[in-house]
């Protein structure tokens, strides 16, 4: 028996893949590693197919200095637009738009290292008149808030908090200097105990190792979460990784089959960079992956609501919220 196969029976029986065990899996076979990967989705997700859009609800030069971002304030970048918090008008009719497309989850997402008390408070008159006139599911990306913020914006009607890890603890001071990867935990664990739920993933292409791919896994695993985005890095012009090599298509396969043996009831979301995958995400639905951020990202193109939508149902996939 191949250790795809073993260690997919191992998750059945209600067993965890190891640190050692997914090393070893991620040098399996192409092939047999997603195929077995996607068994394992569909046994435990079914054809579920959770996808979300996020807006840029604040966009600025950000005093972060991650390596990747075209808002930063270190890096010379084509991004030099700057505006405030989105009006409730503004979110509201992004959000009608989304609901209307039958994306079921949208996301509000902010430059900067947090918000202040006031702008939370603006936010959450937004969200809440989101959830009263649409009823569309609310998710939030508002930095390193704590649990305070965090119970204001759950009653507001959030529903999810949303702070990529990125890579791994070990690579992470080569990300990024200005913050912290406990600071990035702290906030997940401040967001649970809110009582929200928790999304977090991080990117692949940023000169990390497979282990350190594997190693972010292993500590979303033992956060509790359930929603991992899986990125594919846009090397930007002006950033420090603007040369990086994108990851090829394959590579993206095995990345995501291997997160799915580590956390096997999630959804594995492709996001950030699935545009530059020529089929748009097709073979990593096949391989594991059940999520998705539809339309635009922050600062670049993505795929289109109406693309994705035939996309994942010629699949199989049918799109919905998961049973809480």
């Amino acid at each position: 028996m191949s250790l795809s196969k073993e260690l997919k029976q191992k998750i059945y029986a209600g067993g965890s893949v190891t640190r050692d065990e997914a090393l070893a899996l991620a040098d399996e076979p192409l092939d047999d590693l997603t195929a077995a990967a996607d068994e394992i989705r569909e046994k435990m997700c079914g054809n579920r197919f959770d996808m979300c859009t996020i807006v840029n609800g604040k966009c600025g030069r950000c005093p972060e200095d991650c390596k990747y971002c075209a808002q930063s304030v270190h890096y010379h970048t084509a991004c030099q637009d700057t505006y405030p918090l989105l009006a409730t008008e503004v979110l509201l009719e992004g959000a009608r738009r989304n609901q209307e497309q039958g994306v079921l989850r949208y996301s509000i997402v902010t430059s900067g290292k947090r918000l202040s008390d006031a702008e939370v408070e603006q936010v959450c008159g937004s969200i809440r008149e989101i959830r009263r006139q649409i009823g569309i599911e609310v998710c939030v990306s508002f930095g390193f808030l704590d649990e305070e913020q965090f119970r204001k914006i759950k009653a507001a009607g959030a529903s999810r908090v949303h702070c990529n890890l990125e890579t791994s603890r070990n690579y992470f001071p080569q990300v990024c200097t200005t913050h912290t990867y406990d600071e990035k935990v702290a906030v997940l664990r401040a967001a649970k105990s809110a009582g929200l739920s928790i999304c977090s993933g991080g990117i692949m292409g940023l000169g990390e190792t497979m282990e350190d791919r594997i190693d972010m896994a292993l500590a979303l695993r033992d956060l509790g979460v359930k929603s991992v985005p899986v990125n594919l890095l846009n090397p930007i012009k002006g950033t420090p990784y603007e040369r990086n090599r994108i990851l090829s298509n394959d590579e993206l396969c095995r990345i995501v089959a291997v997160f799915r043996f580590i956390i096997p009831d999630g959804d594995i979301r492709l996001a950030g960079g699935r545009g530059l995958v020529g089929d748009k995400g097709a073979k990593c639905f096949k391989s594991g992956a059940n999520a998705a951020i539809s339309g635009d990202m922050l600062t670049t193109a993505g795929v289109t609501v109406a693309t994705d939508m035939a996309l994942v149902e010629g699949l199989g996939y049918e799109v919905s919220l998961e049973k809480i």
